[in-house]
């Protein structure tokens, strides 16, 4: 029986009910309200949104092909529980995608995106000072969002979005990524200066050092954290 004082959603109208239970509980999830492991239990949320159990099944079922939660037989969904090696896979789908968005965004021309991607960085240093590493997480994947969005190619934007969310759990559950909150910020600075530059040869070589830095600092803080954790 739940022991919760007050409810952990607002009730909602009907217009988009399944896109929003899914941005819902998504958020939970990405501000720590879920944790992994933790069950989504269906009949709890349709009471706190006023809902029936359905929209909130589709929801999660939604959420399943994102990589957030994941079904088991006859016992429901669950947050979804992340290893070092879902993130290191995820990660090397994430430099295929973007090396390539990259390429494509030079070739067919930069200028439209710098403006948004410029904006972008100011906001990583900013959150920085403002020591909110959970919104500099999300500047920093709008950034990465924007070359596949300016690329061309709206398939590099669908991949991109159905990981997204997984990136930011990974993320959030360690907490920030570099010691120094501004480092976030400046590690974007070689990708957006040769885009700048129309060389998609360095663009996409400063991208791929980029992203395979945070896949290497990501996998190695999960596996430490399951060699100490106990067995």
């Amino acid at each position: 029986m739940s022991t919760r004082s007050k409810p952990l959603f607002e009730r909602l109208d009907r217009a988009g009910l399944v896109q929003h239970v899914v941005r819902l509980i998504t958020d939970a999830i990405l501000q720590g309200r879920l944790r992994p492991g933790d069950r989504l239990t269906e009949s709890g949320i349709a009471r706190d949104l006023g809902l029936s159990r359905a929209p909130v099944r589709e929801a999660a079922r939604l959420l399943e092909n994102r990589g957030l939660v994941v079904s088991q037989p006859n016992r429901g969904f669950f947050v979804r529980e992340v290893t070092a090696e879902a993130i290191d896979s995820l990660y090397e789908l994430r430099i295929c995608i973007e090396c390539a968005a990259v390429a494509r965004l030079v070739a067919v021309g930069p200028e439209p995106a710098l403006p948004g991607l410029r904006a972008r960085i100011d906001e990583m240093h900013r959150l920085a000072e403002a020591e909110d590493p959970l919104a500099q997480i999300e500047a920093d994947m709008a950034f990465h969002r924007l070359i596949c969005e300016h690329s061309g190619n709206p398939r590099f934007v669908t991949v991109f979005d159905q990981i997204a969310d997984e990136t930011q759990l990974g993320l959030m559950l360690i907490g920030r990524l570099y010691d120094d909150p501004l480092r976030m910020a400046e590690t974007h600075e070689p990708v957006i200066a040769a885009i700048a530059a129309h060389d998609a040869e360095a663009a996409t070589a400063a991208l791929e050092y980029h992203i395979g830095t945070a896949r290497r600092i990501v996998t190695d803080i999960f596996r430490k954290l399951k060699e100490d954790s106990p067995a």
